[in-house]
């Protein structure tokens, strides 16, 4: 799957006052100036343009259909980015601070990555956050970086993409590793699970496996040449022998506006860190994978960004 990490480099002209947790705020600015920059016709619905099929932002933001040659079980489509939002806790910044995100791409949507600068820069004009003084928290746009290369700078304002997309895919799986040393899995960001259709406020390692096994089904489904070879019942089944040893977990439930749906929306999450004990190593390129593209619910949002410490 065609995937890479762009790291933006940003600086505030105004000051700004921005949530606890920024992922909404910036998805949400995000979506409009991306589609401010592309859309020629202009308040139009998607579902009823002609275009549609062509625009970029109704490939990234519209739920799309999954294509008749791929998995009929994922409902709809994933979307092909991430933004991974500052993950500082401070809410409250003077103008001339600065701060850092990440977008995520997947599949050819990388090939799309001038829009989605030229959209970030927009975003910068309109703001950020609650109003200050009758206005956002306006920034500039410094640098963008892809693999350690800067490809993007507001010095020339130009583009320059010398390497084509990466490659991310599951590795192979080992089925006859010796046992894994204790694995802590570290929730950076709101993690929102589904199973049997409701809300998981605790998480033993069969639903972790579940959440990652649908992941990279439905990312590889769309974004790749289709399923991955994975024992998917498999390693379900073997999941429930991993052992909980501990558990420092709690709900954090914060609120997004929807512009599009014009009502606040309730997005609450589990956040902390668990920790596994059993036959771990067959797990682990799963884990790394998903470590890289996020699990659960609303990842667009940056939600359920994971990292792993390995306990001896």
């Amino acid at each position: 799957m065609l995937f890479n990490r762009y790291d933006f480099t940003c600086q505030l002209e105004t000051d700004a006052s921005l949530p606890y947790y920024k992922g909404s705020t910036f998805r949400g600015v995000f979506g409009r100036a991306l589609k401010k920059v592309v859309c020629a016709l202009k308040q139009q619905e998607c579902s009823l343009c002609i275009l549609s099929s062509q625009c970029i932002y109704a490939q990234v933001f519209e739920t799309q259909a999954v294509p008749e040659n791929r998995d009929t079980r994922i409902a709809s489509a994933p979307h092909p980015f991430v933004i991974e939002p500052p993950l500082t806790t401070e809410t409250q910044f003077k103008a001339g601070s600065c701060f850092d995100f990440s977008l995520l791409l997947m599949g050819e949507t990388n090939k799309s990555i001038a829009y989605f600068i030229y959209a970030f820069e927009q975003m910068g004009r309109i703001g950020i956050g609650r109003k200050i003084n009758g206005r956002r928290g306006q920034f500039l746009l410094k640098t963008v970086t892809c693999n350690n290369n800067t490809i993007y700078s507001s010095s020339d304002r130009k583009l320059s993409l010398s390497e084509p997309a990466g490659n991310l895919n599951p590795a192979p799986l080992q089925k006859n590793q010796p046992v894994c040393p204790c694995i802590k899995l570290i929730l950076q960001t709101p993690l929102r699970l589904k199973y049997g259709n409701k809300l998981h406020a605790d998480l033993p390692f069969h639903l972790l496996v579940r959440a990652m096994l649908r992941r990279i089904s439905s990312l590889m489904n769309i974004y790749d040449k289709g399923e991955p070879d994975l024992d998917y019942k498999g390693l379900v089944k073997k999941a429930y022998d991993v052992e909980t040893v501990e558990k420092k977990l709690s709900w954090y439930d914060w609120q997004r506006y929807s512009f599009r749906q014009d009502k606040k929306m309730l997005m609450g999450g589990m956040t902390g860190t668990i920790t596994y004990k059993g036959n771990l190593g067959e797990y682990l390129p799963l884990i790394d994978f998903c470590k890289k593209v996020h699990i659960g619910k609303q990842t667009s949002f940056g939600l359920g960004k994971i990292d792993t410490e390995m306990i001896s």
